[in-house]
């Protein structure tokens, strides 16, 4: 009997050892990413790199965040800072924050100079995300000069178009008095014209108004008379 018991109370020790690890296991999975200032600073780096590649019209943000982490994850992976992998929508969240918090500090520095602002990630993102429209531009110029396309471009002359000048409308006091007089008289023409087209029609109306009076009339008269001529 003592041998029994102690076998039955090894494995039940046994088993909660195992569910304990599982449970332990169960954590590790659930656990959430946590944003250190080393991941923090990856995802900064990877993100700017890729800046142009999420500018661009037509792209697909999700697959660009899926690469984003990958590439954090594997940067991560290989410090060995967290065995806990950062998912996609994540590090789009965390960008979001990121970037308010940019313009935060970039009205800031417009206001008080840029020593006014003491964020250690504003330096890098201002670099890439700082520049205007013009210097955008200006870079795109810049690196197309360099090609087949904008050589072409910078040798073509172009000819000026000139803006054609206005027409300029003779006023009506300056029309003759006889061409004003004609145009009167056309019209008074037009009017008569169409008033004796619809009284030549009112007269149709009332001829055939009258026509079927009479049939109806000489009808009725025939009716009246046909038993007489029978008697």
């Amino acid at each position: 009997m003592e041998v029994i018991e102690t076998i039955v109370i090894e494995s039940a020790e046994m088993e909660e050892k195992d569910t304990v690890v599982s449970n332990m296991d169960a954590d590790k999975t659930k656990a959430e990413f946590v944003w250190t200032l080393q991941a923090t600073w990856h995802l900064v780096h990877t993100r700017l790199e890729m800046d142009q590649a999420f500018d661009q019209p037509v792209c697909k943000k999700k697959k660009l965040w899926e690469m984003v982490a990958e590439k954090v994850n594997a940067k991560l992976k290989e410090q060995e800072v967290t065995e806990v992998s950062v998912k996609a929508y994540e590090c789009d969240l965390k960008w979001r924050n990121m970037l308010a918090t940019y313009r935060k500090n970039g009205e800031r520095a417009k206001r008080l100079g840029a020593g006014s602002v003491h964020w250690e990630f504003f330096k890098a993102m201002h670099e890439v995300l700082g520049k205007s429209r013009d210097e955008i531009e200006a870079q795109r110029r810049a690196k197309l000069s360099g090609t087949k396309v904008g050589q072409a471009i910078a040798s073509k002359k172009f000819t000026p178009i000139l803006p054609t000048p206005p027409v300029t409308a003779t006023p009506c006091s300056a029309r003759p008095p006889q061409d004003v007089l004609q145009l009167y008289m056309e019209l008074q023409e037009r009017k008569l014209n169409m008033w004796a087209q619809q009284k030549a029609l009112e007269e149709r109306k009332i001829e055939a108004i009258n026509n079927l009076a009479q049939a109806i009339s000489s009808l009725a008269q025939r009716n009246t008379q046909l038993p007489k001529d029978g008697h």
